[in-house]
């Protein structure tokens, strides 16, 4: 293999456009000595040309048509565990029980529902998850006080969570109890900790957004394949996104 063959990819990327997971689970196959290049055990920034055999825990991977990708959307019910492990009861994998090998985008909380992506394209995955690349997720969301005037601004304006200061973000009140948010970032569990942050606590969170992607008309449960120009205006709005280097 010649490192500086144009034509060449990134490793961990060929390995994602095969759809056996994401860039980031690759990295983990490759630190651990799990992927064979060329009959040697491969490293972290390796590059696959035309002719190169990879091997994954002993299987060769060829690279997929990337017509055959799957994406699709999930009206993810409060209590499934968006893991694709499935010793893990009540993981999203075998909620869904989709022939073929796909991954959530993501995840929402056990006590969360509402939009969640999946997809076998691995290349994905990054460009929408990277909070540098701002994609808009909206949420509806309760909580167990009065929501006042004072809680909006804070909110929208950022507040403190796991060391850094949110981003601005639209927050508008629906009701007593209810509100609407629009992020353009996604840090762990980023909604209960602002509120929690306030003195309130989330009493149900529905995520219905994620960029172009609506969760109606889905019921609790139901899943349906993204349609083709929904899957070309996602991609349209993820040509100039960040990601990990080829």
């Amino acid at each position: 293999m010649n490192p500086e063959n144009q034509n060449s990819v990134s490793l961990n990327k060929f390995i994602s456009e095969t759809g056996l997971c994401s860039r980031r689970e690759a990295d983990k196959l490759i630190a651990s000595g799990k992927v064979l290049l060329n009959g040697v055990v491969a490293q972290l920034g390796n590059r696959v040309s035309q002719g190169d055999e990879v091997r994954v825990l002993g299987k060769i991977l060829g690279k997929k048509d990337p017509t055959e990708w799957v994406y699709l959307a999930f009206n993810k019910p409060v209590g499934v565990i968006c893991t694709t492990d499935q010793m893990v009861k009540g993981n999203i994998i075998d909620y869904i029980q989709y022939p073929e090998r796909i991954f959530p985008i993501g995840r929402l909380d056990k006590p969360s529902e509402g939009l969640i992506l999946l997809t076998s394209d691995g290349d994905i995955v990054n460009k929408i998850l990277r909070a540098d690349n701002k994609h808009e997720k909206e949420y509806i969301v309760s909580v167990d006080k009065p929501i006042t005037r004072e809680f909006v601004h804070k909110m929208a304006n950022g507040l403190p969570v796991l060391g850094k200061k949110t981003l601005p973000c639209v927050v508008e009140k629906l009701g007593t109890h209810t509100f609407k948010i629009i992020l353009n970032q996604g840090l762990n569990r980023q909604i209960r900790r602002m509120c929690e942050y306030l003195d309130y606590n989330v009493t149900s969170l529905k995520r219905i957004r994620i960029m172009n992607i609506h969760l109606h008309p889905l019921k609790s449960g139901e899943w349906r394949l993204l349609q083709k120009r929904e899957i070309d205006q996602l991609k349209k709005h993820l040509k100039h996104s960040k990601k990990t280097i080829d």
